[in-house]
């Protein structure tokens, strides 16, 4: 069960937020149980999922499944992105992505809330926990790197953006040139066909995605230059990098920012590539459960724990 729930984010602008539920899964939420509690969904601890560039809400819909059962899952489209306001004039910078999932936190009652991001929405994630302790309960990080990405990247993904085929004549054109004729592919993944396929809308000449692709690239400005190891420092929570092997953290990278948080843990996916949630959802939930499970009652855990009892998880 799928419910919007407006929200106002930073400088007035309008967020679509989704609460997630299923009811076969035996979540909390009473509109699928007559004889459940009216309250159960709102007392449930509160799961914020956030979605990397160009993603939308329902990418998480794998893993709403199995948090529901647990938590009162919201996921949020994030500015310039999905059912969400695109401003024209932005801004499209991380503090404003922040101060989006600050106000989405506060105004929907989720805290101490757990936060899932992924790639530039673990970066808001991290930011936020940072920021806000008070308000963030947990934090995982999916593949989402702490170092400066340079100005060679953001060349490079203008190149892509201009690479692509526009407007596509169907959105089974859309997911056969994402998952097996862009040049930026090295082996073919129906995974990523379908991650952006999604995320296509028709229009009066054919399909173009439902975000601007300058919009996208104002919003990497904003971070690709900076590294945000001072950030992952500050961080009280328990923490989860996450990464998939094929990804685009690299191991000892992923390593270090585990050794940079104070209760940091790490986690890697098999057969996984940057969309580790999207592509493996099994290895993902294999992963992540386990961590959210072992969480202490004490939202703010006051023992550090030494260098070498970083936990790993594994499929």
């Amino acid at each position: 069960m799928v419910r919007r729930i407006d929200v106002t984010g930073a400088d007035g602008v309008d967020l679509a937020a989704w609460e997630l539920a299923d009811p076969q899964t035996g979540g909390r939420d009473p509109r699928g149980d007559p004889d459940a509690d009216p309250g159960a969904a709102e007392s449930a601890p509160g799961a914020l999922l956030l979605h990397g560039l160009m993603g939308h809400a329902p990418h998480w819909a794998a893993t709403a499944r199995w948090l529901g059962a647990t938590h009162r899952v919201v996921a949020l489209d994030q500015r310039g992105h999905g059912r969400s306001a695109k401003p024209p004039e932005g801004p499209f910078t991380h503090e404003a992505y922040t101060a989006d999932a600050e106000a989405a936190v506060e105004r929907l009652g989720l805290a101490p809330v757990t936060l899932i991001g992924h790639s530039m929405g673990a970066l808001t994630a991290w930011r936020l926990a940072a920021r806000r302790p008070d308000l963030v309960r947990a934090l995982v990080i999916c593949d989402m790197r702490a170092s400066a990405l340079g100005a060679a990247s953001q060349q490079e993904w203008e190149q892509w953006f201009d690479s692509w085929p526009l407007p596509f004549a169907s959105r089974a054109d859309a997911h056969r040139w994402f998952s097996a004729e862009d040049p930026w592919l090295e082996h073919p993944s129906p995974a990523r066909g379908d991650f952006f396929a999604e995320v296509m809308t028709e229009g009066p000449d054919g399909w173009r995605p439902v975000f601007s692709r300058r919009q996208m690239l104002l919003s990497r400005e904003s971070w690709i230059k900076d590294a945000h190891w001072e950030e992952l420092a500050k961080i009280l929570c328990p923490a989860l990098v996450v990464r998939g092997l094929d990804g685009e953290l690299g191991r000892a990278e992923a390593q270090e920012m585990v050794r940079v948080l104070p209760l940091g843990q790490y986690a890697e996916v098999a057969d996984a590539g940057h969309l580790v949630h999207y592509e493996r959802p099994e290895g993902w939930r294999a992963v992540v459960e386990p961590f959210l499970a072992a969480l202490p009652a004490d939202p703010y855990p006051a023992v550090k724990p030494l260098p070498g009892e970083a936990r790993t998880f594994g499929p």
